[in-house]
C-alpha cells in the first residue's frame, strides 16, 4: 500500500467547505475513486489546534498513484484551485510505501 499525507491549515470559517472537499465521501475521494487503485482516504482534525487537518489517501502502489496523477492532472489541478481558496497553508507530510 501507498499513503500520501497532508497537512491543511484552515482559513477560519471555511471548515464546513474544507470538510466537504476532504472528507472521506468528498470531492478528492471521487476523483480519487475513477482509479481502481484508490483505497480510500482519511480526514483528521487536530483537536489541540482547530484549524489544522490531516489527510491520509491510500493508493494500491506507487506507480498507481503516479499514473493516476497524469493522467487526471487538469481535474487535479481545477480541484487543488478550489482547496487553496480554503487553505492558509498545505504540506505534503511525506508517504509510506508498503
Amino acid at each position: 500500500m501507498y499513503v500520501v499525507a497532508w497537512s491543511y491549515r484552515v482559513v477560519p470559517g471555511r471548515e464546513l467547505e474544507f470538510q466537504a472537499l476532504y472528507a472521506a465521501d468528498g470531492d478528492w475521494s471521487r476523483l480519487f475513486a475513477r482509479s481502481p487503485a484508490y483505497l480510500g482516504t482519511q480526514l483528521l482534525h487536530d483537536v489541540d489546534e482547530p484549524s489544522r487537518y490531516v489527510t491520509f489517501d491510500r493508493w494500491r502502489a506507487r506507480d498507481d498513484y503516479e499514473a493516476f496523477l497524469h493522467a487526471m492532472r487538469e481535474d487535479y489541478a481545477a480541484l487543488d484551485l478550489r482547496g487553496d481558496a480554503l487553505t492558509d497553508e498545505e504540506v505534503r507530510i511525506g508517504v509510506i510505501d508498503e
